[in-house]
């Protein structure tokens, strides 16, 4: 419910609605009538935050005016919800984890553990791919795997450029990998796609994955990304063989 000095009122006058929103009043009149049909995007940045507009009604509005909404209105966070986690472990016989924009592991299954468990930490995907001895052995398409990395890093700073965890993953890859660096210059943008991954993993031998990945609703900038082998494939056979073998493991170390 908006404010307008110590009223607090579950509507507001179109005159303290333009002050809020620190635009003229006989404008903002000309927009709620329809006289004004062109209104920047900062204006409608201004009314959202005035009138406290959640993310959905935010983004309807910058839609019905043909406009682009700015990053402001878009609340990251890394918490995953307990909702999620039980998703997570829903698809036991698929690796399956959750990630940030900056490629942050916030979240895995069993399975997606077990598929990441050659490396140091699995806290970042992209730290495990230019840093982690592991990455060239594990991803053995390295290359192609190293160009989609920093690609899907390059739209995550044109969606959040001032994300201060962006600004430090880069500062550190470009500190310790000529590799990254490289790539980092090429500029390419790319989202995740449904390529198919390929691993090659010392427990059970090569996987060729593919992937879904998914928007995660409640929580802008994560991502569910589940892996699946092609049904009696012999990846099938190797991502069961590697479940049962990190089963195996956990209940020796209990």
């Amino acid at each position: 419910m908006a404010s307008y000095g110590v009223r607090r009122v579950a509507g507001l006058r179109r005159e303290e609605v333009a002050v809020l929103a620190g635009v003229n009043a006989d404008y903002y009149t000309r927009l709620e009538q329809g006289r004004e049909r062109h209104p920047s995007a900062q204006v409608l940045d201004a009314l959202g935050r005035a009138l406290r507009l959640d993310s959905d009604a935010y983004a309807h509005l910058h839609r019905l005016a043909g406009t682009t909404p700015s990053n402001q209105f878009t609340h990251t966070t890394d918490r995953v919800t307990p909702a999620l986690r039980q998703l997570l472990d829903g698809y036991p016989g698929a690796p399956a984890f959750v990630i940030n924009r900056t490629l942050d592991i916030l979240a895995t299954n069993t399975l997606a553990e077990a598929l990441h468990s050659p490396f140091e930490r699995a806290d970042n995907l992209a730290r495990m791919v230019f840093l982690d001895p592991a990455g060239r052995q594990v991803y053995s398409r390295w290359n192609s795997t190293a160009q989609a990395t920093v690609a899907h890093l390059r739209q995550a700073a044109g969606l959040d450029p001032d994300n201060p965890r962006l600004r430090e993953l880069v500062h550190t890859l470009t500190e310790h990998s000529t590799d990254f660096t490289h790539l980092w210059t090429t500029h390419a943008v790319r989202g995740k796609t449904q390529d198919a991954k390929h691993f090659l993993h010392p427990d059970v031998g090569a996987l060729t994955l593919t992937y879904q990945t998914f928007d995660v609703r409640d929580a802008p900038g994560q991502q569910l990304v589940v892996y699946q082998a092609e049904p009696a494939s012999p990846s099938a056979q190797a991502l069961s063989l590697l479940g049962s073998l990190h089963a195996t493991s956990d209940r020796a170390t209990m």
